[in-house]
């Protein structure tokens, strides 16, 4: 069933998103104990485009999903409830990046963002998220120039 996945995703949204199919799992089981590295690889590429073909389909971006996520995030704070969930977060020198906003798990309390959690990630995953990282600050330089 899909509710028993937990997948961690790092970086910004889109093409250069980065997956971490090994802190990804099944009903706790890891997802490269249960699927091949083939297809594991496909759904990862069909993630990343994804939000794309959402949007040529339907002329608009997903509304549940961010919906859904942005109430997780309003429960979590308003109940205490220290969560582990992603979140867009201004960085700062966590994964060795600072002042750009990336996805990354942290913990979600009372106060906000209570910590960053920074994941040991390995050298082709920090390359991914560092191009991530480009892509984002790509975009933010280009919306600076728009007039205010």
């Amino acid at each position: 069933s899909p509710k028993d996945i937990s997948a961690m995703i790092l970086g910004g949204h889109g093409d250069t998103m980065v997956p971490l199919p090994r802190y990804t799992t099944v009903g706790g089981i890891p997802v490269t104990e249960l699927i091949s590295k083939e297809k594991l690889n496909a759904i990862i590429e069909r993630t990343k485009v994804g939000g794309g073909e959402l949007v040529k389909l339907m002329g608009t971006s997903a509304w549940y999903a961010p919906g859904s996520a942005a109430a997780q995030m309003v429960e979590a704070i308003v109940k205490d409830q220290r969560r582990v969930l992603p979140v867009c977060v201004q960085l700062d020198g966590e994964y060795g990046i600072r002042n750009c906003y990336l996805g990354v798990p942290v913990i979600l309390g009372k106060n906000g963002i209570e910590k960053v959690i920074e994941l040991d990630l390995n050298n082709e995953e920090k390359g991914l998220l560092e191009t991530s990282r480009q892509h984002v600050q790509e975009v933010m330089e280009v919306l600076d120039k728009l007039p205010k």
